[in-house]
């Protein structure tokens, strides 16, 4: 059954404080053309070969590669688990694995190619936005699912996308709610904002300024910054000139140069309350800093805090795992085309699409894969709630029910979760 409405975006936010949080999509709404169902409706679907194939499209080097690591844990522990429940259509999963790099290099669309010529059925990745954004034509053009469990630009919410983009992560337009609430809440009533300029980073920038402004603050300076440049002295510069009570740091890795910056200015956190966003939140980023560099710093993350049990089984599949940002997404987002080539009785990445939105909501609720599975073979519809919470996909591939952290840093440069908020239907309770 292929819905036709859009349902009503209902978004819950566990904010936490105290030393936890991390990393990043891409952001910037633009809305050229209309969504696309989640089922194309011609040509027909095609059948698959019988063996489900994920390829991970993942950061292995450049500006979001400390994401690597707990997203491909993520997906390891879902193929895991799907193998050992039996596989998809009595088959194990195969799983091919590739680097995403960044927007710096071409290594995203080499990466494609050779996952396709692998016959991937689904594409799980990029982290960044901007990469997939580089890469979605190629992807849904082949026919294959293109699946982000990082991406949070608003752009996908309207992109011309075939159907066969869907993504875990809520968009920007949460995250910049959240953030703008918080930094208001906080008592500043003047802001600075400190940018990457690409899509992402203007993009959520706009989401912060419009929600501080319409609360009443004023924001005192935005600088829109080279992510590139070797300096950042004068951006920070003209941050100070105005001297804002909160400053909003949005960017990815060379955010550590722009806090060496600000220290070095003066603008150090126990003068001016940071904030940081899902991009740059990490607890490796940070670490050879002075201790108490960071002490207060708060960060918003798209996404739920991994629950203990979950990192757990995490740490099984990489014990060296540090990170957990983005895993639960991760695993959900396999857990998800799994569930729909079942449902589906058929591998191909047209016919996963279209039972993606019917798996994730409106049905008997699950869980596990072998549960969800069972469910299916017995006739039954389902709708799976993940580790990243609901998901309950729209027509546009976006979850409509999300959950955004916003964590603390200690004193030891490290981060933590805390109180938790709701944040539903425009409002943040609780």
């Amino acid at each position: 059954m292929i819905r036709i409405f859009r349902a009503p975006l209902a978004a819950t936010a566990a904010c936490l404080a105290l030393a936890a949080c991390s990393s990043g999509g891409t952001g910037a709404g633009s809305g050229t053309t209309s969504a696309t169902p989640a089922a194309p409706s011609s040509p027909a679907v095609a059948q698959g070969d019988g063996t489900l194939t994920i390829g991970t499209l993942l950061p292995q080097t450049g500006s979001l590669a400390y994401l690597g690591p707990p997203m491909f844990g993520g997906v390891d522990l879902a193929l895991k688990e799907i193998n050992e429940a039996g596989g998809v259509l009595d088959k194990p999963v195969t799983e091919h694995d590739t680097d995403s790099g960044d927007t710096t290099t071409n290594i995203a669309s080499q990466s494609v190619d050779k996952l396709l010529a692998q016959k991937a059925d689904a594409i799980i990745g990029a982290a960044s936005s901007s990469v997939s954004e580089s890469v979605i034509d190629k992807i849904t053009g082949a026919g294959a699912v293109h699946f982000s469990p990082a991406n949070t630009s608003d752009k996908f919410t309207t992109i011309e996308d075939k159907g066969l983009y869907f993504r875990t992560a809520p968009p920007d337009k949460l995250q910049g709610r959240v953030l703008g609430d918080l930094v208001v809440a906080d008592g500043n009533d003047t802001v600075g904002i400190l940018a990457m300029q690409d899509s992402y980073g203007t993009g959520l920038a706009d989401q912060v300024e419009q929600t501080v402004t319409d609360a009443g603050a004023q924001v005192a300076e935005r600088v829109d910054y080279d992510p590139k440049a070797a300096d950042f002295s004068a951006d920070v510069a003209r941050i100070k000139a105005k001297n804002p009570k909160g400053i909003v740091l949005i960017g990815f890795e060379e955010t550590s140069k722009v806090v060496q910056e600000l220290v070095k200015q003066g603008l150090t956190s126990d003068k001016h309350k940071w904030y940081m966003v899902d991009g740059n939140t990490s607890n490796t980023n940070f670490l050879q800093m002075p201790k108490g560099t960071l002490d207060g710093v708060k960060g918003t993350i798209p996404g739920a805090e991994a629950p203990e049990a979950f990192q757990k089984r995490l740490l099984v599949v990489n014990p060296e795992l540090a990170e957990y940002t983005y895993a639960a997404e991760s695993y959900d987002a396999v857990m998800l085309v799994a569930l729909a080539a079942e449902a589906a009785k058929n591998d191909s990445g047209q016919a996963i699409a279209a039972e993606l939105v019917e798996v994730s909501k409106g049905g008997s609720k699950c869980t596990g894969f072998k549960e969800c599975a069972d469910l299916l073979k017995a006739g039954t519809d389902i709708d799976y709630d993940g580790v990243s919470g609901p998901v309950d996909f729209n027509d546009a591939g976006d979850p409509t029910v999300a959950t955004i952290g916003v964590y603390q840093y200690g004193p030891n440069n490290r981060f933590n979760a805390a109180k938790a908020v709701e944040y539903r239907q425009g409002k943040i309770t609780g």
